[in-house]
């Protein structure tokens, strides 16, 4: 609970909820409530967000809601999961139930289609039909009954949704097929199979999406350490990191995370904040310099004091922001719900006025119960129920084909919006691994000699410039003799290499040699490091001998990427943790729009909120666990796949290659599947609103009516089956 302008702001888990107009009604519920002034209930999450007065008892809240068949429970911050927790997720029970209800429908639909439609004889005899029947029913009342006890929920309260319509026109046709299978007439017991079955699938593609909502926020959990090593009256003790209290004093080794906030009061070292910072460069640290909780120490051991413990260190701080922006990235209502919405009350209606009109006006009550019969039947969402699980199947199948891995639905149609693409810089448009860019050498030196003499210090360097130096040298052999080696923390490196003393590093290290620095030099290592790079100066004998120029090099495809989305009528921004100079430097060689640089965890998220606010539809690429927040809180999150667990977990899109080629064809592909989609929808529903008049009037009997809706749905399977011809 937190306090805002307008009042309170309470935050519930939602139970019960099985689509998105379920969330639609708790919202809609929650926001006539007496006191509140807003409501905002996101299904993917199970979360609701109220605004409410002080006066507002959260109690009443959850009686009104209560009252309409949900639970809403306080939300509770999330905590880390015992290894065998698994088995206790709900949303992990819920995939793997309607994974066995599919594992039971369509081997039995399956068998149900081919006596009906393909086998000939052999289903229109007796044995077959009763196959047909002891088939469909558990199918019907099994792997359906999750819809059958929502619809009998929503009648209980006076609603419906699409449950009602599937409780109905499966229903109808059962018990129509049983009716005929005593009296001998014609059966549709694959109409009833075909409708549960797939949107089983659709519901298990749902469970699945929402499952990964909540891996974001464990993965983010599982990265802080587990335990600190306290000191204590002199002496070192291992304890859990929640035990560790502001003031202690702790000691990290060389490759140990750093368990908490605070400050370095004794020791030197570089630390990777590449997590907070997205910076690739490892950040020296001396006494005075602050660290963050999470970050690894990579050289020398640190002795810090605890400043921050709990939610108040930087990494909760990240868990907070994502978990903030996915309890306010508001879900979009599945499209075939809000039409639902209007179109199950007109089908109950169409269905009571057919058989009243034949009962009462033509006097036969028989032929009128038949007519309604096909109604129902008519208006059973068979190609409704295929048209989002086909296409979702055969989209993400050529996704995968191609290295892309889609969410669901909701990600698809949040594609069609997009106005402004926002990349994270580094891992992402960059390498993330440094490497050599250029050397020069004072006059009389050559550049081999300079490069092999600064890798010969370097060899056995941690730090990735001087790995990047050792590298680009290569190793033929005749490594010189090098003794003496020495890190300078912050500085560079000393050592001696076949008995003369030489230094590598930078201009403060030469100053502090007493190096004289050549004008020429010092000149190109001031125009390097203008473009982004790392100058890194070499030498000896009194004298700066050379200098080589290190930089997080820029993918290759980076700018043909920013032009293709340009050529879609896109922006393109970039925002990142490093420096304004290097981070403009990479804008104008890609042609970016605009830049945001020197950029917090938290103030990447607040950028992309800063864009949709004036009207952007966002779509951010990121690679790192400090583009977590942004990822989710942007309309569509976009993961290169060779990034941290927490960036895949925390976006719509994963992409499986490096290549930034994919994030066209991502967006490309999503699009393509949104409007096949929209076409299934249009054509299931323009089918049953067209058909709808002649099963009322009596022109089609309930064989035609499930014949036509079997050719409904092949059309709308065909159509999805056209997204396998999407080139990249």
């Amino acid at each position: 609970m937190a306090d805002t302008a307008t009042g309170r702001t309470l935050d519930f888990d939602v139970a019960g909820m099985h689509c998105g107009s379920c969330a639609t009604r708790v919202e809609r519920v929650l926001g006539r409530q007496v006191g509140v002034t807003a409501a905002e209930v996101n299904f993917a999450t199970a979360r609701a967000r109220v605004v409410a007065g002080s006066d507002v008892d959260a109690d009443a809240l959850t009686q009104a809601i209560d009252r309409i068949g949900y639970q809403l429970t306080p939300h509770a911050a999330p905590q880390p999961e015992p290894d065998d927790a698994g088995s206790e997720d709900p949303e992990l029970v819920a995939q793997r139930d309607w994974q066995r209800r599919l594992v039971v429908a369509a081997p039995l639909t399956l068998l149900v289609v081919w006596l009906a439609m393909l086998s000939g004889d052999i289903g229109a005899s007796t044995s077959g039909r009763w196959v047909q029947f002891a088939a469909t029913v558990p199918v019907q009342f099994w792997v359906g009954w999750p819809f059958l006890a929502e619809a009998a929920r929503r009648a209980r309260h006076l609603t419906s949704n699409m449950d009602t319509l599937i409780a109905l026109g499966t229903l109808a046709a059962f018990v129509s097929s049983t009716v005929q299978l005593v009296a001998g007439g014609d059966l549709y017991f694959e109409s009833a199979a075909v409708v549960v079955t797939f949107l089983a699938l659709g519901r298990w593609f749902e469970a699945r999406a929402k499952r990964r909502a909540g891996q974001a926020l464990r993965a983010l959990l599982d990265l802080g350490a587990h335990q600190a090593r306290v000191v204590r009256d002199g002496a070192e003790s291992m304890v859990p990191v929640e035990q560790v209290r502001v003031g202690d004093l702790l000691r990290v080794r060389p490759g140990e995370k750093i368990p908490v906030d605070g400050e370095v009061v004794d020791g030197h070292s570089a630390v990777d904040e590449s997590m907070l910072t997205g910076e690739s460069v490892p950040v020296d640290k001396a006494p005075g310099a602050s660290v963050a909780g999470a970050t690894v120490n990579l050289s020398g051991a640190l002795t810090m004091r605890a400043a921050a413990v709990g939610a108040d260190t930087a990494l909760a701080q990240i868990i907070a922001a994502v978990e903030e922006a996915q309890a306010g990235k508001a879900d979009v209502q599945r499209l075939a719900d809000r039409v639902a919405s209007v179109f199950v009350p007109a089908v109950m209606v169409l269905a009571v006025l057919t058989f009243s009109g034949w009962a009462l006006m033509a006097g036969q009550p028989a032929r009128g119960l038949i007519a309604a019969v096909a109604v129902l039947i008519i208006a059973c969402p068979c190609a409704l129920g295929l048209a989002t699980p086909t296409a979702i199947l055969v989209g993400t199948g050529r996704g995968a084909d191609l290295g892309i891995l889609v969410r669901g639905v909701e990600t698809l149609e949040r594609t069609r919006r997009m106005t402004t693409v926002v990349f994270d810089k580094t891992g992402t448009l960059t390498t993330g691994r440094m490497a050599l860019v250029d050397v020069a050498t004072d006059d009389g030196e050559g550049r081999d000699g300079v490069l092999r003499r600064a890798a010969a210090v370097e060899a056995d360097s941690e730090h990735p410039i001087g790995r990047a130096i050792a590298v680009a040298a290569g190793d033929d052999g005749q490594r010189p003799v090098v003794t003496g080696f020495e890190a300078l923390a912050g500085r560079g490196v000393r050592a001696d290499v076949d008995g003369i003393t030489t230094w590598v590093g930078t201009r403060k290290l030469a100053a502090d040699a007493g190096l004289i620095v050549p004008e020429g030099l010092d000149d190109w290592a001031e125009r390097h490091e203008h473009d982004g790079a790392t100058a890194v100066l070499v030498g000896w004998g009194g004298r700066v001998r050379g200098a080589v120029a290190v930089a997080d090099t820029v993918r290759g495809d980076a700018r043909d990427v920013v032009a293709r989305l340009h050529a879609m009528g896109l922006r393109v921004a970039m925002i990142t943790g490093d420096n304004g100079r290097t981070a403009h430097a990479v804008a104008t060689r890609l042609g970016i729009d605009r830049v945001l640089a020197d950029v917090l965890p938290e103030a990447k998220q607040g950028e992309i909120t800063r864009l949709q606010d004036g009207g952007e539809v966002v779509a951010m690429v990121g690679d790192g666990i400090n583009d977590a927040p942004a990822l989710v809180q942007a309309d569509l999150g976009i993961a290169i796949g060779t990034g941290t667990d927490v960036a895949i977990e925390s976006s719509d899109l994963t992409l499986l290659r490096t290549d930034l080629d994919g994030v066209v064809t991502a967006i490309e592909l999503s699009q393509r599947t949104y409007r096949t989609i929209l076409q299934n929808l249009a054509w299931a529903f323009g089918y049953n609103v067209a058909a709808l008049p002649l099963a009322a009037l009596g022109l089609l009997n309930p064989m035609i009516a499930g014949a036509a809706m079997a050719f409904s749905s092949v059309s709308v399977v065909l159509n999805s089956l056209r997204l396998r011809r999407f080139a990249a």
